[in-house]
């Protein structure tokens, strides 16, 4: 049976049994980014959208998402979160935004789940108040960038 997949004796998918795991100080770095018209950045950044402060509520949205990581992704355990920033880098000559999401816990289960959780809700709360402007953004690049804690250790993206 391969490490990765984990099944009950009825061959069925189950959460992995972390109770005789360690806790340790945990911590994930994510991050992803949303293209757009030049125009619909613009209105970002002058705080003209009709909506509200875009990038605020991103912000707040992203954190409501890595507290909820393990309502929406069935294998995840639900954990009780120490830290979470949500920072947005903003790009005017690609019209784009960077979101990057750092979760921290101490625990005996890792965070990368609630960092990229926490991008993808972000980016996805800046396309839904931006949609009637432009329905042409892309969110991609999602990408874990660095954990640490746990049996595993440090990983850092190169």
């Amino acid at each position: 049976m391969s490490k990765l997949t984990h099944f009950n004796q009825a061959g069925e998918a189950h959460m992995v049994d972390i109770a005789d795991k360690p806790a340790s100080a945990r911590r994930a770095i994510a991050a992803g980014s949303i293209s757009m018209q030049a125009a619909t950045l613009q209105l970002i950044l002058q705080g003209g959208h009709k909506k509200g402060d875009v990038l605020g509520v991103a912000r707040v949205a992203g954190i409501m998402a890595t507290k909820r990581t393990a309502d929406l992704v069935p294998m995840c355990h639900p954990l009780a979160l120490t830290h979470v920033a949500v920072e947005f880098e903003t790009d005017s000559e690609n019209s784009r935004i960077e979101c990057t999401v750092t979760a921290e816990t101490t625990g005996q289960t890792g965070v990368e789940m609630e960092a990229l959780t926490g991008v993808q809700v972000s980016l996805l709360t800046i396309y839904d108040m931006c949609k009637a402007v432009d329905r042409g953004m892309i969110i991609g690049e999602v990408r874990l960038l660095e954990k640490s804690g746990g049996k595993s250790g440090h990983w850092q993206r190169s």
